[in-house]
């Protein structure tokens, strides 16, 4: 069975950080793009980066240059650090792998003082 469970939210304060895990099972994890997705309250769900198999990142503009995607391909699991975090950031965070048409339960990210 396809699963891909995401855990490293929690409550933080502006400017701090969090490292988001998506840990996988049931996948080809070495040859499979990984996508992180975000969805605030009342907003459509927004990709946030993305990662190949080989390793190649990208991100929206958003949080690029603060956050960092990465994969693990020996663990099968699929990272993201967050760096001087935003309340703009408050969002449940998501990972997906389309090849599977899979997507993970959340993980809730709250940035606030």
């Amino acid at each position: 069975q396809v699963q891909l469970v995401e855990s490293g939210g929690g409550l933080v304060q502006p400017g701090g950080s969090l490292r988001l895990s998506c840990a996988s099972s049931g996948i080809i994890f070495r040859i499979t793009p990984i996508a992180w997705y975000r969805q605030a309250p009342g907003k459509q769900r927004e990709l946030v980066a993305t990662i190949t198999g080989g390793g190649s990142a990208d991100y929206t503009g958003s949080v690029r240059g603060r956050f960092t995607i990465s994969r693990d391909n020996a663990r099968n699991t699929a990272y993201l650090q967050m760096n001087s975090l935003k309340p703009e950031d408050t969002a449940v965070y998501y990972c997906n792998a389309p090849p599977y048409h899979t997507w993970g339960q959340g993980t809730q990210v709250t940035v606030s003082s």
